[in-house]
């Protein structure tokens, strides 16, 4: 593989709280192939994980962004426009729902906890669109994450799993509406991966074992795995590519 796939491109990386994060995994690919990165933090707690693994990374910048709170996000691309002046490539990896309405079956979800899940998982992603297209003069690739329960329903992941549909949905719509300035969205669907927010999931270890059973492979998937694929898409290898959704789950998106 070509050593500087990603040399001179600007990425920007939402998402990690880890070293087991997936977001972690992305950019770690994407620095080994010469990106250059932005990395965000949710608060002042998260800062001494996160800030660390920045440092390993070599990250340009080291930014806050909780999409919760107004401005913030509107800071961090100004901040980005001033810095950089140009982005290439965005990599959304934020999902969030109150964990009693998460744990609730669907019909017992609230309302606050839907327009939270929706407002976290899906929205701020279509936000970081809007915000990225003026920067991406040069075209540029977004990316986030859903997951199989967006398609069917599965385990116990309720109202995430409607909150991922429209991450999906939004996908699509965005690849339509981006396309003419030479910007590709693509999703990208990894199976169970044993993260920090993954443990929010009731029954999480059950749904580790079942994917395992039903993988062609009998293998879960790494996010060093979810990280090639990340980098597939950021990268100029997937030309012409946009508006997928790709599972990195072992085949257990096609198993009945």
């Amino acid at each position: 593989m070509n050593a500087a796939l990603m040399q001179g491109k600007k990425v920007l990386i939402v998402g990690i709280a880890n070293d087991n994060s997936i977001a972690y995994g992305a950019a770690r690919k994407l620095r080994e192939q010469g990106a250059e990165l932005c990395i965000t933090y949710l608060n002042d707690k998260a800062r001494r994980f996160v800030e660390p693994l920045a440092e390993e990374l070599a990250a340009e910048l080291l930014l806050p962004l909780d999409v919760t709170q107004p401005g913030q996000l509107e800071a961090l691309f100004d901040e980005i426009e001033q810095r950089w002046g140009v982005l290439h490539g965005l990599v959304h990896s934020i999902a969030f729902c109150p964990l009693e309405d998460l744990h609730a079956p669907l019909s017992e979800c609230s309302r606050d906890g839907f327009l939270t899940a929706m407002d976290v998982s899906c929205y701020s992603f279509i936000e970081m669109a809007r915000l990225s297209k003026p920067l991406m003069t040069e075209g540029g690739s977004l990316i986030n994450y859903s997951y199989l329960g967006s398609a069917i329903a599965t385990g116990d992941y309720n109202i995430m799993g409607v909150a991922k549909a429209g991450l999906e949905a939004a996908t699509r719509y965005l690849a339509r509406d981006l396309g003419p300035a030479g910007i590709r969205v693509n999703c990208i669907s990894p199976g169970t991966i044993q993260t920090r927010a993954a443990g929010g999931i009731k029954n999480f270890d059950a749904m580790l074992e079942h994917n395992a059973s039903m993988a062609c492979d009998g293998k879960l998937p790494t996010i060093d795995e979810v990280g090639n694929a990340s980098l597939y898409y950021l990268s100029e290898l997937s030309n012409g590519v946009t508006g997928t959704i790709h599972y990195v789950d072992h085949g257990v998106c096609i198993a009945g």
